[in-house]
């Protein structure tokens, strides 16, 4: 990724063509993460209070049956209503990892494999107007937006996956594949809706394989940290002070 320039500070937003491009380079990035796992890997714990890596690999899949399935999506919606109190989006991740609680890890990951490809098939074929005009209501600490569902396509879901393959990566102890035209373009996309939604200077450096540099205006907070660090924080997967205190949904 070339570093930024106060001319050009930020890489043009994704667009729809090539955010399904990403996201099916990072379904198989998953793909080969979970087949790369030991049976002990599978059962180590994540930052995710409660999963463990075999748990964080049901959700995945359930997410992706759910992106290539109206059917099982509404059956998972429906299921996540019934559970009393919390976030929808926990419910649904629950329910999620619920329903495939008895699956091996080698079914989730054929189960995976198998679905990823009509996954970013119904996604790529979401009509415009639908990404565009449909709304959703988001949970907290988002719950004031209403979230077009194209965003959610082009971008959150595939941010979902990205940062549950960081989490595993961290909970196994195993390198995370990275590189600069798929992991510095998402990095970078998060560090233009951070920069957006704090709406201050600031003078960025992330360090590492998905990192960059970003100048916006002048007199801004400096920071200087690594790429990974950076998600995690702007993600809410640790704390952060100051300009990193404002959180990016993943």
């Amino acid at each position: 990724m070339e570093a930024a320039t106060a001319e050009k500070t930020i890489r043009t937003p994704l667009g729809h063509a090539e955010a399904m491009g990403l996201a099916e380079t990072e379904f198989a990035r998953m793909i080969e993460q979970l087949r790369s796992l030991t049976a002990e890997d599978w059962r180590q714990p994540t930052t995710c209070e409660l999963w463990d890596v075999r748990a964080m690999a049901s959700h995945v899949l359930g997410m992706a049956e759910a992106q290539a399935s109206m059917r099982q999506f509404a059956h998972d919606f429906r299921a996540a209503s019934r559970r009393s109190g919390g976030k929808m989006i926990d419910a649904m991740t629950a329910t999620q990892v619920a329903d495939r609680a008895s699956m091996s890890p080698e079914a989730i990951v054929s189960r995976l494999a198998a679905v990823a490809p009509k996954a970013i098939k119904a996604r790529r074929r979401t009509p415009a107007p639908i990404r565009h005009i449909v709304r959703m209501k988001q949970d907290p600490p988002f719950e004031t937006e209403r979230w077009r569902f194209g965003y959610l396509v082009d971008k959150i879901f595939t941010r979902d996956t990205w940062m549950h393959r960081l989490d595993i990566s961290r909970a196994t102890g195993k390198a995370m594949l990275l590189t600069p035209a798929h992991d510095g373009r998402l990095v970078d996309d998060v560090v233009a809706e951070w920069g957006q939604r704090h709406g201050q200077a600031f003078s960025l450096t992330l360090t590492g394989t998905a990192g960059g540099q970003w100048h916006v205006g002048d007199q801004g907070e400096q920071l200087a940290l690594d790429a990974l660090e950076f998600c995690l924080t702007v993600g809410s997967r640790q704390p952060g002070t100051g300009l990193l205190a404002t959180q990016v949904p993943f």
